[in-house]
C-alpha cells in the first residue's frame, strides 16, 4: 500500500514538475490555466499537451508546449533550427482558418524554457490513439490507453484530411510537407485536425495555373526534428527533390494503410542510409500488389493503391478523394453535414433533423455524444427549429447515462421546458416531451422535476389545445408512479379534475375520468374517499362514456385491495349517487348491467360486513351479561362475609369513640351502633341520648361549629313511665308521611352523632330494665298489623338483599319508621327487678311540650302486640336474646337516630299532634291515621 501511494505521489509530483518546468514563465499563463498533461503531438511528437481554460471566460483550450531541455543536446545552431522550424509551423497554422484545420486560439509565445500556445480544445493526436506514447506522462490516461476507432470514425476522420489538403492544395496553393499521424490531432469532439506546417511549401507562382513549389534537399546532418518523417514522405523528395501536392497525397495514403494497420507505415525507413532505404522502397511499390493491402477496406483498397503510386501524376487529388464511394457512408456523410449545418438554411435543417432519428440507431454512442449533441443543442438558439431538434435530443438522452444526461443534455434543455413562443413551437414542445415524459422523470434530479419537468406538465393541462390536454391525461398515468406523493396531491390532480369540470370537450371529460382511475393505486385511501369521490357527484354531463368513466374510478377504489370504500360511503354517499345514475336513460343494456352489478356487490358487502358488527356487538353483550351476573354473586356473597366481619369489628374497636371529635358522620354512625350492641339503654341514657340528639340538631343548624365535647347528663332520680314515653314517640308520628321500599329492599338512615353514648355501653344492664323489657314483651301490646319486623334467627338479623347490617321495616303504609329496637330481652336466666320510675323529660325535649302521654293502662288495654312478640326468646332457650339485642341495637343506630336523610332532624316534616287523647280509641285512630 506503501509502496503504491509512493509511485502515485512520485507520478503526481512528475507531472506538476513538468507544468511547473515547461509554462513557468511563458506570457500564456497570464491569460490561461494550465492543467494535466494529456496527449503529445506535431513533428517527433514534440509538442506536450496540456488541457487548460481561459481565465476571463472559462473557456476550454488546449495548451501545448515545447520545452527547450529536449534540445539541451544539440549544439546552439542545431537548437535554433529546430525551434525556428517550430515556430515557422505554428505561425503557419495562426494564419490559416478552416474547419479542417486545428484552430489556434492564442499565438506561440516564447519564454526562456518553452515555446507555448493555445487551440481548441484537443483529445489527443491520431499517433497517440495508434499506440505511439512518445512524450507522454508516465501513467497513460485509460481514454488514450483504450481508445478504438469506429470505422465511421475512421471513414470521415480520413474525409476530414482529404477536405482539408484539399483546402491546401486548391484554395491556399500550398503543399503541406508533413502529413503524419502525428500532426494529425483529434479535437475534443472527435473531429480530425491537421497542423504541423513546419515543411510546409507554398506555390511561387499561385496566379498561374501550375503552381510551382520549391523543395530542398534532403540534409541527413540536420537533426530530426529538423526534417520531416521519412516513413509518410513521397518517394520524389528524397530521389529527385521535387515536390507537388500529389506528394502529399502519397503521404494521405501511407496514413491510410497506418490506420488500418495499428499504426504500422508501409515500409521503415533506416535513417542512417535513407537513400538506399528509398531505393528498396521504390522498387517495392513498383511491384506493389492487393495482396499487400490486405487490412485496408476492400471498397478503399484500390484507391490507396492508387495514392502509393511511384508516378505522382496517377495519384487521385485531394478533390478527387473527398467524392470516392468508400466516404459516402451514411454515418460519415451525416457528420459531414453537422460540419457544414452552419450554412443550411431552416428548410434544409428541418428536412435534414426529421431524417435524422433513423442515423441515429447505426452510429455509435461516443460518436453520436462527442460529434453530433453538441451540433444539435446548439440550435436551441433557434426556437424554430427546436420542435425539430428535441427528438433527436431526447432519442439521444435515452442511449446516455444519468450521469452523462445531466452533465450534457439537462443543461441544455432547461430553456426549452419553459419556451412558450412561438405558440406552435412550444404546443410541439410540449407534444415531444409528453411523449418522452417517462425518459425525463427517470433521469432528471428530483429537484429539476419539481422545478421544470412538471410546470410543464401542468401547463400542458392548462392549454388551449384539446390535443395536447389529450395526450397529456393518457401520458400522465405511465409515469405516475415517478412523480412524488405531494406534487400529485396538491398540484396534478387539482388540474386534472378543473380539466374534467371546465372542458367543453367530451373527449377530455372522459379521459380526465379514466386518468383518474389510472392513478387511483398511487394515491391515498383517505384522499380519494374524502376528494376524489365527492369530485365524482359535481360532473354534470350525463354522457354514457361519462357515467361509465364514473362507474369505474368508483368500482376501482371499492375493489382496490389498499383503497377499499368503507361502509359508511357506501351507505351515505356512493350508493345514493350511484342509483340514480343507473337508471339513465342514455345507458345501454350492457352499461345497465355494469352499473346493477357494481350495486349489488356494493350492498352484498355492505349487509356482509353491517351483520358481522352486529353479531360481534350481540356475542360481546351476551358475554358482559353473564359477566355481570356472576360479579354480583360473588360480590353479594363476599359483601356479606365481609359485613358480618365488619359489624364485629366495629363493636370492639369502636368502643369510646366520640363523634363530635371524630369529624366523619360514618364514624360516629358506627360509634352509636357499636355502643347499642353493647349493651340496652337504661332511662338514665336515654335522657341523655335526648340531649345529645338536640345538641346535634344545633349544631347541625348553626354551621360551621367545630365538634364539641358534651358532658353527659346525670340522670334523673325519679323514674318516668316508659310506655308514657313510647307512645309519645308513636304520636309525634301521625303527620309522617315516607314512601317505603319494596319489603325486598332496606330502608337505610344514616345514624345520629352524640357524643355521650360512649358512657352508655360502659353501664352494665341493670334489673329494673330487664324487668321493664320482659314485661312489654309479655303484657304490652297495641294493634299494629300493617307493621312488621322480618326477623331470621338463623343468620344475622339485619341480612338482607339491601346494604348489609341494616334492618328492613315493611309497613302497610308508606311510611318509614324506626325499629324500637331498644327494647331487649334479658339474657336466659338472669333475675328481674321490679320496674323503677323514670324521669322521661328528655324524651319529652325531642318531641315538644303538647305531646301527649298515654298510660301503661291504655296500652294494656289494647291487644297484645305481635310483632314485640316474636323478639320473646323460647323457654329453655339461654342466650337468644342476646343473639337477637346485638342486630336490634344496630338497627336503631342506623335508623332511628340518622341524620343525614331522616326526616326526623327536618321539623318541617311534622305536622302538630292533637293536643289530647282522651281514650284509647283516639290513640288507636292516631295510629291508624299514621300507619294506614
Amino acid at each position: 500500500m506503501e509502496s503504491m501511494l509512493n509511485k502515485l505521489k512520485s507520478t503526481v509530483t512528475k507531472v506538476t514538475a513538468d507544468v511547473t518546468s515547461a509554462v513557468m514563465g511563458n506570457p500564456v499563463t497570464r491569460e490561461f490555466d494550465v492543467g494535466r498533461h494529456i496527449a503529445s503531438g506535431g513533428n517527433g511528437l514534440a509538442w506536450k499537451i496540456f488541457n487548460g481554460t481561459k481565465k476571463s471566460t472559462k473557456q476550454e483550450v488546449a495548451v501545448f508546449v515545447f520545452d527547450k531541455k529536449l534540445v539541451d543536446k544539440y549544439q546552439k545552431f542545431e537548437k535554433d533550427q529546430i525551434i525556428d522550424s517550430l515556430k515557422r509551423g505554428v505561425q503557419q497554422l495562426t494564419r490559416l482558418r478552416h474547419p479542417r484545420l486545428l484552430t489556434v486560439q492564442h499565438p506561440l509565445e516564447e519564454s526562456r524554457d518553452c515555446l507555448a500556445f493555445c487551440t481548441e480544445p484537443v483529445f489527443a493526436s491520431l499517433a497517440n490513439v495508434l499506440g505511439n506514447w512518445e512524450n507522454l506522462p508516465s501513467s497513460i490516461s485509460p481514454d488514450i490507453k483504450d481508445y478504438r476507432l469506429y470505422d465511421v470514425e475512421t471513414k470521415y476522420g480520413l474525409l476530414q484530411v482529404s477536405e482539408g489538403l484539399s483546402f491546401l492544395h486548391s484554395s491556399v496553393k500550398m503543399v503541406h510537407g508533413n502529413i503524419t499521424p502525428e500532426n494529425i490531432i483529434l479535437n475534443k469532439s472527435g473531429a480530425w485536425k491537421i497542423m504541423g506546417f513546419d515543411f510546409c511549401v507554398s506555390s511561387t507562382n499561385p496566379s498561374e495555373q501550375e503552381p510551382k513549389f520549391p523543395c530542398k534537399e534532403w540534409d541527413p546532418n540536420l537533426p530530426s526534428l529538423c526534417l520531416p518523417n521519412p516513413e509518410y514522405l513521397a518517394p520524389e523528395y528524397i530521389l529527385s527533390v521535387s515536390c507537388e501536392t500529389a506528394s502529399d497525397m502519397y503521404s494521405l495514403g501511407t496514413v491510410v494503410y497506418a490506420v488500418f494497420n495499428k499504426g504500422k507505415p508501409v515500409f521503415e525507413v533506416n535513417k542512417q542510409d535513407i537513400y538506399k532505404s528509398f531505393s528498396r522502397q521504390l522498387d517495392q511499390l513498383s511491384r506493389l500488389g492487393s495482396s499487400s493491402l490486405t487490412s485496408i477496406p476492400e471498397e478503399v483498397r484500390e484507391h490507396v493503391k492508387l495514392l502509393l503510386n511511384v508516378t505522382p501524376t496517377v495519384r487521385p487529388d485531394a478533390d478527387q478523394m473527398t467524392k470516392i464511394p468508400f466516404f459516402d457512408d451514411v454515418g460519415a456523410v451525416t457528420l459531414q453535414y453537422f460540419d457544414s449545418l452552419f450554412q443550411r438554411d431552416n428548410l434544409q435543417k428541418s428536412q435534414f433533423f426529421k431524417g435524422l432519428p433513423k442515423v441515429l440507431p447505426k452510429l455509435p454512442k461516443r460518436v453520436i455524444v462527442q460529434r453530433i449533441l453538441p451540433c444539435l443543442t446548439s440550435e436551441f438558439v433557434n426556437p424554430d427549429m427546436v420542435p425539430f431538434v428535441l427528438p433527436n435530443v431526447l432519442l439521444i438522452a435515452e442511449e446516455c447515462t444519468k450521469e452523462e444526461y445531466v452533465k450534457l443534455i439537462l443543461p441544455e434543455l432547461g430553456p426549452v421546458f419553459k419556451q412558450q413562443e412561438p405558440v406552435q413551437a412550444s404546443n410541439m414542445i410540449l407534444l415531444i416531451f409528453l411523449q418522452k415524459m417517462d425518459l425525463l422523470l427517470t433521469k432528471t434530479p428530483p429537484d429539476e422535476i419539481k422545478n421544470s419537468v412538471l410546470p410543464m406538465v401542468y401547463r400542458a393541462l392548462e392549454a388551449p389545445s384539446i390535443q395536447i390536454q389529450e395526450l397529456c391525461l393518457n401520458i400522465i398515468p405511465t409515469f405516475a408512479n415517478l412523480i412524488d406523493y405531494p406534487s400529485m396531491k396538491n398540484a396534478l390532480i387539482p388540474r386534472i379534475k378543473n380539466a374534467c369540470l371546465q372542458t367543453s370537450s367530451l373527449a377530455v371529460r372522459v379521459n380526465s375520468l379514466v386518468c383518474l382511475g389510472k392513478i387511483l393505486e398511487y394515491l391515498d385511501k383517505w384522499f380519494v374517499l374524502d376528494d376524489l369521490l365527492p369530485f365524482l357527484q359535481q360532473i354534470p354531463s350525463k354522457e354514457p362514456a361519462v357515467l361509465m368513466g364514473i362507474l369505474g374510478i368508483y368500482k376501482c377504489t371499492f375493489t382496490h385491495k389498499k383503497l377499499g370504500i368503507t361502509k359508511e360511503q357506501l351507505a351515505g354517499k356512493v350508493l345514493p349517487h350511484l342509483i340514480p345514475l343507473s337508471i339513465e336513460n342514455n345507458l345501454n343494456l350492457n352499461q345497465f348491467s355494469s352499473f346493477i352489478s357494481v350495486i349489488k356487490e356494493m350492498l352484498s358487502r355492505l349487509e356482509s360486513e353491517h351483520k358481522t358488527k352486529l353479531e360481534q356487538l350481540h356475542i360481546m353483550q351476551e358475554q358482559q351479561k353473564s359477566l355481570d351476573i356472576g360479579n354480583q354473586m360473588n360480590a353479594s356473597e363476599e359483601t356479606k362475609i365481609t359485613n358480618a366481619g365488619n359489624q364485629i369489628d366495629k363493636v370492639f374497636n369502636n368502643i369510646g369513640t366520640d363523634l363530635l371529635t371524630g369529624g366523619e358522620s360514618e364514624n360516629k354512625e358506627d360509634g352509636l351502633q357499636n355502643k347499642h350492641k353493647k349493651a340496652s339503654l337504661t332511662l338514665e341514657e336515654k335522657q341523655k341520648l335526648a340531649k345529645e340528639q338536640e345538641q346535634a340538631q344545633k349544631l347541625r343548624s348553626q354551621q360551621p361549629l367545630s365538634p364539641q365535647v358534651h358532658t353527659p347528663i346525670a340522670p334523673a332520680k325519679q323514674a318516668k313511665d316508659l310506655t308514657d314515653t313510647l307512645m309519645d314517640n308513636m304520636s309525634s308520628l301521625t303527620s309522617l308521611s315516607v314512601s317505603t321500599p319494596k319489603p325486598s329492599a332496606s330502608s337505610t338512615f344514616t345514624s345520629v352523632p352524640s357524643s355521650g353514648l360512649g358512657m352508655m355501653f360502659s353501664t352494665p344492664i341493670d334489673n329494673t330494665k330487664r324487668s321493664l323489657t320482659n314485661g312489654l314483651n309479655g303484657n304490652m301490646g297495641f294493634q299494629t298489623s300493617a307493621f312488621s319486623v322480618p326477623v331470621n334467627t338463623n343468620q344475622n338479623f339485619f341480612s338482607s338483599t339491601g346494604t348489609p347490617g341494616v334492618s328492613s321495616l315493611t309497613l302497610g303504609a308508606p311510611s318509614t319508621l324506626p325499629n324500637f329496637s331498644a327494647l331487649s330481652v334479658p339474657p336466659a336466666g338472669a333475675k328481674q327487678t321490679q320496674q323503677r320510675p323514670t324521669d322521661m323529660s328528655a324524651l319529652n325535649n325531642l318531641f315538644g311540650p303538647q305531646k301527649p302521654k298515654v298510660s301503661m293502662n291504655q296500652l294494656s288495654q289494647q291487644k297484645p302486640n305481635q310483632w314485640l312478640n316474636q323478639f320473646v326468646p323460647p323457654q329453655g332457650s339461654p342466650g337468644v336474646g342476646a343473639s337477637v339485642l346485638g342486630p336490634q341495637v344496630n338497627m336503631i343506630g342506623q335508623s332511628a337516630f340518622g341524620m343525614q336523610g331522616n326526616p326526623f332532624f327536618n321539623p318541617q316534616n311534622f305536622v302538630q299532634p292533637p293536643t289530647t287523647m282522651t281514650s284509647s280509641s283516639s290513640a288507636s285512630n292516631d295510629l291508624k291515621d299514621l300507619f294506614g
